[in-house]
């Protein structure tokens, strides 16, 4: 008897576990992890920044990108939760087509993720006021940007996305604000010096937004969606496109012979081979998957953005 009960007995476990393991997966998928990179590099860039300076904390480092990354997925959630909700968002969805969308495929209830959304926004929230307690004020007022970016990005009554604001938007919370932000949590002092290299990976972010919007330009426009892309129609707005690859890389090259950027920051320049294979894609074709692919690059440059300041800092 006993050779046998414990077969069933693991069987039953592994049937009713399920159930379980595959709603976590369904989560996990709804915050969009994959997106958390560009929120992990902007606030590392600013406190590697601040490391050429004399200036860093591992520990301030670790609570910056825990609290950013938990607003961040609060974003992605309530994102969805709102495009859904207002119709914006459907099966037919280029976005829907390429990756899991467990809110419009009925594996989430609405109203639980908007309250998860809430919630994991209370839980980066909480990070921010230890944060501000630690270092101050300064703290707090770019956390309540950024809180109120992620909000009103497709939130009612602001919808900002929707009236040709996105890429804006998100260059300045993945620009400036984050990486001045992560500057400060560690230095104790605003400056310039972070705005400065913050540009060139905001402009990067702000270009998977323009990957995006025009991959669904005949959807937004039958919506009455208004975005640069279909301000510009797809011709202009993938000539935008590359403007935007062009002056990022541009931009590293300037401030490494001005400032406040070295010589190191040229390692960007490794990335441009898939820069140059993108921009082929793209002409060819906007595929389904654009803003994936755009947001690839922006992985790879604000690495070796990274890279060449822990250089700066060590060498």
């Amino acid at each position: 008897m006993s050779g046998t009960s414990c077969p069933v007995r693991v069987q039953l476990e592994n049937r009713a576990g399920r159930p379980t393991m595959t709603k976590i997966k369904y989560w996990f998928l709804a915050t969009r992890p994959w997106s958390f990179a560009m929120s992990a590099i902007s606030v590392t860039v600013g406190a590697t920044l601040a490391a050429v300076h004399g200036h860093f904390s591992f520990s301030l480092y670790l609570a910056t990108v825990s609290g950013v990354v938990f607003m961040h997925a609060a974003g992605n959630l309530l994102n969805d939760y709102f495009d859904v909700k207002a119709g914006v968002d459907t099966l037919e969805t280029g976005t829907a087509r390429y990756r899991p969308h467990p809110l419009l495929q009925g594996r989430l209830s609405p109203i639980l993720v908007r309250n998860t959304a809430f919630s994991l926004l209370a839980l980066g929230g909480a990070f921010g006021i230890a944060l501000t307690i630690l270092r101050g004020w300064p703290v707090l007022a770019i956390g309540l940007l950024g809180t109120f970016g992620a909000i009103a990005y497709t939130a009612p009554p602001f919808r900002y996305k929707y009236i040709a604001l996105g890429e804006a938007g998100v260059f300045l919370i993945w620009g400036p604000l984050m990486v001045s932000g992560a500057w400060f949590v560690q230095t104790g002092f605003l400056s310039l010096e972070p705005v400065w290299v913050s540009i060139p990976f905001g402009v990067l972010v702000a270009q998977v937004l323009v990957a995006n919007n025009l991959r669904d330009v005949e959807h937004d426009a039958a919506r009455g969606i208004t975005t640069i892309a279909t301000l510009m129609g797809p011709s202009n707005g993938l000539l935008l496109y590359l403007l935007l690859m062009v002056f990022a890389y541009a931009a590293v090259a300037l401030l490494s012979l001005a400032g406040p950027l070295t010589p190191w920051s040229l390692l960007v320049f490794l990335s441009m081979p898939l820069a140059w294979r993108l921009i082929r894609e793209m002409s060819r074709e906007i595929p389904e998957d654009s803003d994936a692919r755009t947001a690839r690059l922006d992985t790879l440059f604000g690495l070796l953005l990274v890279i060449s300041l822990v250089l700066e800092s060590v060498l």
